[in-house]
């Protein structure tokens, strides 16, 4: 090998989170339209996400793994983040949400990723 790994064979190689995640209504809707965007608009759009991954690939792994609701949220802070004089760099999802990241306390997701990538 010369520094470089393939894929396992039979393995998912894509743009979007491979990992399992529980197929509710909201989720396969708010990945469905996420996937709709990158289909689509994202093309248009630009190759210009200051962050890996990108703002549509976080989103996507957010619904998936916290629900549309949660993760709604997170992928829009993450959106709002990526502007100018915003952070860049690695900003994973987390794999597990905090007790302080309430449903009913929306504005809290603004806080995951702030701190990470900046500089």
């Amino acid at each position: 090998m010369h520094g470089h790994q393939h894929a396992p064979q039979g393995s998912r190689a894509g743009r979007n989170w491979p990992g399992p995640w529980r197929r509710t209504p909201g989720r396969v809707l708010g990945t469905s339209l996420v996937r709709l965007y990158q289909l689509t608009l994202s093309g248009f759009v630009g190759n210009t996400c200051r962050h890996l991954p990108t703002c549509s690939e976080y989103a996507y792994e957010a619904i998936a793994r916290h629900g549309l609701w949660a993760g709604g949220w997170m992928g829009l802070f993450r959106f709002l983040r990526c502007g100018p004089g915003g952070t860049h760099g690695i900003d994973n999802v987390p794999e597990e949400l905090a007790p302080r990241f309430r449903w009913f306390l929306p504005w809290r997701y603004r806080e995951i990723g702030r701190k990470r990538g900046c500089g």
